[in-house]
């Protein structure tokens, strides 16, 4: 599948809406380097920027992210469909709660 991300604004909105739209899926996105496309992979990892990723550690991603990052448009591709990659539920946790066991916190 094939996503284009143009959004008007300002500096970097295309690219932050582009990773939004990731994230909400559970898309892990590599870190930015200049001139170069970022790796995404459908798990909770961290990735390096393009050039620090092994051969071995790109065959395993499951799509890129590239285009002018700063200025858009950003264009994300993945394997599949977009119907592969649906949103994903994230917990809400509340901040004053030690979820670890339980105990009343302060909010950091």
């Amino acid at each position: 599948m094939r996503k284009t991300f143009d959004t008007l604004g300002g500096d970097f909105e295309a690219c932050r809406e582009a990773e939004a739209w990731c994230a909400a899926r559970g898309i892990t996105v590599g870190q930015m380097e200049r001139d170069q496309p970022r790796g995404l992979i459908n798990e909770d990892c961290w990735l390096a920027k393009w050039s620090n990723l092994a051969d071995q550690v790109r065959r395993q991603l499951h799509g890129k992210m590239a285009g002018d990052m700063r200025h858009g448009p950003v264009v994300v591709e993945l394997e599949g469909e977009e119907k592969d990659y649906p949103l994903v539920e994230v917990e809400t946790l509340d901040p004053w709660i030690d979820h670890r066991d339980g105990n009343t916190m302060y909010q950091l």
